[in-house]
């Protein structure tokens, strides 16, 4: 297997990826479009202009969306069918390192790292190699996009906006390396609990030992529960911090006419067109750093597996040798 993920990534589907980032820039192009629309439509309105403009602008705003809609539905199964294969690809590899123990099987551990493997761990990770590239070039795509807009619409009501998103630069990262450090303990604990199925044991001592695991399982969980939606919570207060500044200055423009109302309702559905991508990429982030620990867990199990097969190999062959 590649050292890092994102060699994982291109080893099972490079061309692919270019063709879905193609897919996203087509996306995240188009996500302004109906913006525009919308603060036409509100202008126009409000300004007394003729209703067959306005049905006009309806009518390519709803076209907008349906292109919008398909381009990303397209997008999302082409990524799930590269996740796929990306998955199917890990648990035959599982798979094949069994099968080549041959007579000579593996103990208990290595037993239980690869069923945990086939079972739990390689879904996610192959998961992830349909979203990592195109979904921060999508979800980045969009921040610019969008953000320029708003900028070229109202400078001031943009900056407002940017500065409230700030502070998550700052305990994104730290929030998410202490949900690393718990994934990595987890995976650790659901491998020796695959470990203590394979061996059969059923003893008062192996009981109970599986018990605390489990128990430890539950704690874990917990534990990333209430970071992440911490997480979560504080983002989510940033957000409405961005519309109460739109509602105050963009308020203040209106009365004093230095902006349209159309342009403050177009900031409302542009802080909505953030907000998104902008936790989407947030999740990317997110699913990159457990990621990259979990398939550094899977690597390392490879790696094992193969030392432990070319020692079993070495040994037969020097048993062999001493009998001739």
């Amino acid at each position: 297997m590649p050292k890092s993920l994102f060699g994982f990534v291109f080893l099972v589907g490079r061309h692919h990826q270019i063709a879905i980032a193609a897919l996203s820039i087509v996306l995240f192009l188009a996500g302004t479009a109906p913006l525009e629309v919308q603060r036409r439509i509100i202008n126009a309105a409000t300004d007394g202009g003729a209703y067959q403009t306005i049905l006009f602008l309806v009518l390519a705003y709803l076209g907008l969306v349906l292109l919008e809609g398909l381009t990303k539905l397209m997008l999302n199964i082409y990524r799930g069918w590269i996740g796929e294969i990306a998955v199917r690809w890990l648990r035959k590899s599982a798979l094949a390192a069994s099968e080549r123990s041959g007579e000579a099987p593996f103990d208990a551990l290595a037993e239980g790292v690869q069923l945990s493997i086939i079972i739990a761990e390689a879904e996610p990770v192959g998961g992830f190699v349909g979203t990592s590239i195109s979904e921060p070039l999508l979800q980045a795509g969009i921040l610019v996009a969008v953000g320029g807009y708003m900028i070229f619409l109202q400078p001031l009501m943009a900056l407002a906006v940017a500065v409230v998103f700030l502070p998550q630069i700052g305990f994104v990262p730290l929030m998410q390396a202490a949900i690393n450090r718990r994934v990595e303990t987890k995976i650790t604990v659901m491998r020796h609990v695959s470990q203590s199925m394979v061996q059969h044991v059923a003893t008062n001592d192996a009981l109970d030992a599986q018990g605390d695991r489990i128990e430890r399982l539950f704690a874990l969980n917990m534990s990333v529960f209430r970071i992440k939606f911490t997480m979560n919570f504080m983002m989510n207060l940033m957000t409405q911090l961005g519309y109460a500044g739109i509602f105050a200055l963009g308020g203040y423009y209106v009365v004093t006419g230095k902006t349209e109302i159309g342009t403050v309702v177009a900031f409302i559905s542009g802080l909505s067109k953030i907000r998104d991508p902008w936790g989407e990429l947030i999740d990317w982030y997110r699913d990159l750093k457990v990621t990259q620990v979990k398939y550094a867990m899977i690597r390392d199990a490879s790696d094992a597996a193969r030392l432990q097969e070319d020692e079993m190999v070495e040994d037969t062959a020097a048993a062999d040798a001493m009998e001739a």
